[in-house]
């Protein structure tokens, strides 16, 4: 692993900061949305955009960048946000979040917004899109990677594990998925409305390398893909144990804030705490 300056891992808190304050706004002014899940993978998302991932905001369609698939489109607060700190799209446009005719519809619409490699909605079905990805470009002998971000209640879904059978078969190892692991869903605990463990001895048995790290800490994150660069002949899963609602105490691990969005005063609240962090 290299070695992290002090001041490259407080860069990354302080983009990760802005970002969870812009989710806060998004979301208030839209009226609607998701809160809990976006800030619990401000995080991830920004050790992706600004270490992991080969990227240019000026030039979208690159071809050697790296694919980044958001299965659990649902977040996308955070991933606008994300695309903003990186120059995708003026922070200004963020305050347009869910409304008519804009660019930032409410779930990733890949043809409205360059930058976006698919439109995502429905559950489940992001995994099955970034395998597709990462074989073509098999095929193609292209040195790009797939990274794919799911949520933990995905993993309810038989498509996921459709998924999970053909990149284990395939053997895509130029394939990284994400399990942002924060416990919670629409229903409730995940564990509570349909069980995962044991999750990492699940992915082994289809032919998946399965690392696990804090979703909130960039040292292990960055760490995970720095291992997962020498992995050959098998896909690769991350499990990230993240909180969601992170940042904001009133909202942390409260399936409640799922799909839920601040009111005036709560939105008060949440910008007072997460001002006070880096």
């Amino acid at each position: 692993m290299m070695p992290f300056s002090v001041q490259q891992i407080d860069d990354l808190k302080a983009r990760a900061g802005r970002v969870r304050r812009n989710i806060i706004s998004m979301l208030a002014e839209a009226g609607s949305g998701h809160t809990a899940g976006s800030l619990g993978a401000a995080d991830i998302l920004v050790a992706l955009y600004f270490n992991v991932l080969k990227h240019d905001a000026q030039n979208p369609g690159w071809p050697e960048r790296d694919r980044f698939v958001l299965s659990n489109g649902h977040i996308c607060p955070a991933l606008y946000a994300v695309m903003a700190e990186a120059g995708y799209l003026s922070p200004d446009e963020l305050s347009t979040l869910r409304k008519l005719g804009s660019r930032l519809q409410g779930h990733p619409h890949r043809e409205k917004l360059p930058g976006l490699e698919t439109t995502s909605g429905p559950l489940g079905c992001g995994l099955s899109q970034a395998a597709g990805m990462a074989l073509a470009g098999k095929m193609d002998q292209k040195n790009w990677r797939v990274v794919c971000l799911m949520s933990d209640g995905e993993q309810e879904e038989g498509n996921t594990w459709e998924a999970v059978m053909f990149a284990g078969k395939n053997k895509l190892d130029n394939l990284t998925a994400l399990i942002d692991h924060n416990n919670i869903q629409i229903d409730g605990f995940v564990e509570e409305v349909m069980p995962l463990e044991p999750l990492k001895l699940k992915y082994e048995a289809f032919n998946w390398n399965v690392l696990e790290t804090d979703g909130h800490d960039f040292k292990q994150i960055i760490s995970a893909f720095e291992t997962v660069a020498q992995v050959r002949e098998k896909p690769t899963v991350i499990i990230a144990k993240t909180i969601p609602g992170k940042g904001v105490s009133f909202m942390e691990n409260d399936p409640r804030w799922h799909g839920r969005v601040p009111s005036k005063e709560e939105d008060e609240r949440a910008m007072e705490e997460l001002a006070g962090k880096i």
